[in-house]
């Protein structure tokens, strides 16, 4: 059996990496959007989808709420993947003969002292691993690129400083979708719900909605709230909670969220990432 997990991104980016560290020795297929990445997985192309949906420094990927609840593809597990970002360059260059460093907007944030110390242009690039493409291309000394570390094994170049990032705890969370549904069992422990939902426009009801689950001992790990398209009154909500929708607390949790939401769609039930659960 073919597998093939697509992410949004060239080859090298962090997404690849995600997806190579969560399914070892399956083939990656780089998208140019989340869209044609969730595209692949809906017309058979890939098995599994590896969507970025937020991270420690950069906060949320705003795509993520509108694609998902009309993508039709179901969650079935979590990645968190550490990024560390590198230095690259031609090999052969010494960091003295840097004088533009290309990576992706977001990335440029989070290299601020590398920056400051080595007295370089920032360039934004549309992506991590396409400014090491780009180096390549240029051919020229004086252009690094801020990537992964499988960027400079794709494509040659030399890691000419590990871990430039400001702060150590950078980290991206990941949804693996698929064409079908796999809920663990209702019994089983450390298993994650993903749901969104839209509440009345009436007064207290998201105080109510939300209220269920901390009266059932409900833990709300993610909650974010987003406009609903072609309205200014109507609120959606994506939450991310601990719990299988069978287990006594959140179904008793969900109960209190229908009497005052609307348009209640659970996206996912999946086993909690162990990164969540450090030793």
């Amino acid at each position: 059996m073919t597998r093939i997990i697509a992410f949004q991104g060239r080859p090298g980016a962090y997404s690849d990496l995600a997806c190579r560290t969560a399914r070892p020795g399956w083939e990656t297929l780089p998208c140019p959007s989340f869209q044609s990445a969730i595209d692949a997985v809906r017309e058979g192309r890939a098995t599994l989808g590896m969507l970025a949906c937020e991270n420690s420094l950069a906060g949320r990927v705003p795509e993520i709420h509108a694609l998902l609840p009309e993508a039709g593809l179901p969650i079935i597990g979590e990645h968190f993947q550490r990024v560390e970002h590198c230095l690259l360059a031609l090999p052969g260059t010494r960091i003295e003969d840097l004088r533009r460093i290309h990576t992706h907007p977001v990335a440029l944030g989070q290299i601020r002292d590398l920056v400051r110390e080595l007295g370089v242009e920032p360039c934004s690039a549309f992506d991590t691993a396409g400014a090491a493409e780009m180096v390549v291309q240029w051919q020229s000394r004086e252009d690094g690129a801020v990537a992964s570390s499988l960027a400079a094994e794709l494509n040659g170049l030399e890691i000419l400083r590990a871990n430039v990032e400001d702060a150590a705890h950078n980290t991206t969370r990941f949804y693996l979708v698929s064409r079908k549904a796999v809920w663990p069992a209702a019994d089983s422990e450390r298993v994650m719900t993903t749901l969104v939902f839209r509440v009345l426009n009436r007064p207290g009801a998201l105080y109510q909605a939300l209220g269920g689950f901390a009266e059932n001992g409900v833990n709300m790990t993610r909650l974010e709230s987003y406009m609903s398209p072609g309205t200014l009154t109507a609120t959606g909500f994506l939450l991310d909670v601990e719990g299988h929708p069978e287990q006594t607390g959140l179904r008793k949790a969900l109960s209190v969220l229908r009497e005052c939401s609307e348009n209640i769609a659970i996206l996912g039930v999946y086993p909690a990432s162990p990164s969540r659960y450090p030793e």
